[in-house]
């Protein structure tokens, strides 16, 4: 139960009554009406902006709608108290028994809980990793896997039918790069003196197996063909065991996508001569003079006429270049075939989550999308900030181009997924993220992964000692029916509140695309639960278990047994396994 949509509807259901007694007028439009948690806690439980909203179209002040409509909430039974604060935002207080019945919903619902309709089944296109296949997942590559990964498992939470992506650029020059190293690795694989790797190609030894393996397949053949032919054979070899040990890598930390586009059968296939044909009889190609880029002019630059979108007319702050001096496409003209193909495909919203060196691109992606689709896709950009790996109170170097780096699988090997999974989201996307080694492994306050496990594994501890008590039936559904009315004790209700929000907390969240609120809203819910504990260490009556006290201890039981579900259900979007015990 989202008790917030519930509440809404008793507002509206209020409003309605108000036209139809003529106390306000007919026509009014509800949807700008909400209903949200106060700013300030001590004004009540839940706060209601329709007076403020209403009031000018009403032709009413608001404070005096704001009374009228308070005047109506004050009836429902739920209702205990309803306020005019500041200049006509109306607050509600609600029975504790309004509450407690929450964790019977809870309960019912298990691991579910949180799950909505607010997507209505609506085809989501979250593209994400999206690496270059030109070696093994680095540590760089992580936060967007587990951010992407987490949105997805959050969009799907409330409602929405998601397809996870990935874009596999295998045209350009890296993957030339990449065919060249793989060859070099051949002829080393044949017994060739290949001495020190040459500046510019892949040293490290993951190309090692590709080279045994052309060398296995075809012998020295590859070195009496054309060399354009056998750097084909090289690239498409070196490209198919590059994405094969990148899926593995990404298995590792619980991760698998649906789809997986290559770049190169967009060039095949015409893809991008389409779009920019239709992109043509739109208007929005021409043939012109960009000005110089702004700041330094690199020594190369020069004034000529090129291929260029009109992307300033979607916002942009310069048209950009489809084509090179050479006749071949920018990066730009094939990534805009793309996001049209997902267009046609049926995906109205698409999400892409890059790297923060791509966030210069976004502007022009955005107009480009709006142009192609003639402004019929909504599309979102997520940038992931680095991530910056400590050992020992020292920042871990690294450098991909000269084979030293730590790995996906050196990272998980190391603390294990759940670990880098919660941890990758527990900052903003767009901040940068510190990754201390010793840290994460702390068993602190400090170490949220921990604070959060260490909540649902001692609520399980309490219930495997309730069941070696004896007598006590801790099934979901017989604790569904606990005799609840002993939970009165603040800190009692206080997470009681906390676990009713989580419903709205999915749906805003995932409005947002910020499914790192998930792992704060967790922190903040072990911490209400571990204040409960601690509290029951002073004041036993509020122990969660008190053999004198059948129906107390049920009734406590099935308060952090709705708590573990629910812990369970924020970390369920996270990809995060919950811990029933602490090793």
């Amino acid at each position: 139960m989202n008790i917030f949509r519930y509440f809404e509807e008793k507002v509206q259901a209020a409003l309605e009554a108000l036209v139809a007694e003529g106390a306000l007028p007919a026509g009014l439009d509800f949807t700008r009406v909400a209903v949200e948690p106060p700013r300030d806690p001590s004004h009540g439980d839940l706060s209601t902006n329709a007076a403020m909203v209403l009031a000018k179209p009403a032709g009413a002040k608001p404070r005096d709608l704001a009374e009228l409509i308070a005047a109506r909430l004050a009836t429902e039974e739920a209702v205990t108290e309803v306020s005019v604060a500041g200049p006509g935002f109306i607050n509600l207080r609600l029975d504790p028994s309004f509450w407690r019945s929450r964790v019977p919903d809870i309960l019912r619902a298990g691991a579910s809980y949180g799950a909505g309709d607010l997507g209505t089944d609506q085809a989501v296109n979250v593209e994400y990793v999206s690496a270059n296949p030109t070696g093994p997942m680095h540590v760089g590559h992580v936060r967007g896997a587990v951010f992407g990964d987490a949105l997805a498992n959050l969009l799907e939470k409330v409602g929405y039918r998601v397809c996870r992506e990935y874009y596999i650029n295998d045209a350009g020059g890296q993957i030339e790069v990449l065919a060249r190293s793989a060859f070099l690795r051949y002829r080393e694989a044949l017994g060739h003196d290949i001495g020190a790797i040459p500046e510019g190609l892949y040293p490290g030894d993951y190309l090692k197996p590709v080279g045994q393996s052309l060398a296995a397949t075809y012998d020295k053949d590859l070195l009496e063909k054309e060399e354009a032919e056998a750097l084909a054979i090289a690239r498409e070899a070196a490209v198919e065991a590059m994405m094969e040990l990148i899926r593995g890598d990404l298995a590792v930390l619980g991760i698998t996508h649906e789809v997986f586009f290559s770049e190169l059968s967009l060039h095949r296939s015409g893809a991008v001569e389409k779009t920019l044909e239709r992109l043509e009889e739109k208007g929005l190609i021409y043939i012109g003079t960009l000005e110089p880029p702004k700041g330094e002019v690199p020594d190369d630059w020069e004034a000529r006429p090129q291929t260029l979108f009109r992307s300033t007319e979607f916002g942009d702050d310069t048209d950009r270049a489809l084509k090179k001096s050479d006749g071949s496409w920018t990066y730009f003209a094939p990534d805009i075939a793309y996001h049209l193909d997902k267009f046609e495909r049926g995906y109205r919203t698409m999400i892409d989550v890059w790297g923060a060196d791509h966030s210069g691109y976004i502007k022009r992606m955005k107009a480009a999308i709006a142009g192609v689709t003639g402004g019929e896709a909504e599309f979102d950009v997520k940038v992931c900030q680095m991530v910056r790996l400590f050992r020992n109170g020292e920042p871990v170097r690294m450098s991909k181009r000269a084979g030293d780096f730590v790995t996906l699988r050196d990272l998980v090997d190391e603390v294990g997924k759940d670990v880098v999974r919660f941890m990758m989201l527990t900052r903003k996307n767009d901040a940068p993220l510190d990754f201390d080694f010793a840290k994460v492994m702390e068993q602190s306050r400090d170490n949220p992964v921990f604070y959060v496990q260490y909540a649902h594994a001692r609520i399980h501890s309490v219930l495997r000692n309730a069941a070696e008590a004896g007598g006590y039936d801790l099934s979901d559904a017989a604790l569904a029916n606990a005799n609840l009315s002993c939970l009165a004790d603040e800190a009692e209700l206080s997470l009681v509140r906390l676990m009713a929000t989580f419903p709205r907390q999915a749906e805003q969240v995932a409005l947002a695309h910020e499914p790192h609120r998930i792992a704060f809203y967790l922190d903040d819910l072990a911490a209400a639960f571990h204040a409960l504990w601690n509290k029951g260490k002073d004041d036993p009556s509020l122990r969660f278990i008190q053999q004198e006290d059948r129906d107390g201890t049920l009734a406590r039981l099935a308060l952090i047994r709705a708590a573990a579900h629910v812990i369970a259900a924020g970390l369920g979007i996270l990809g995060v396994e919950p811990i029933e015990e602490m090793r």
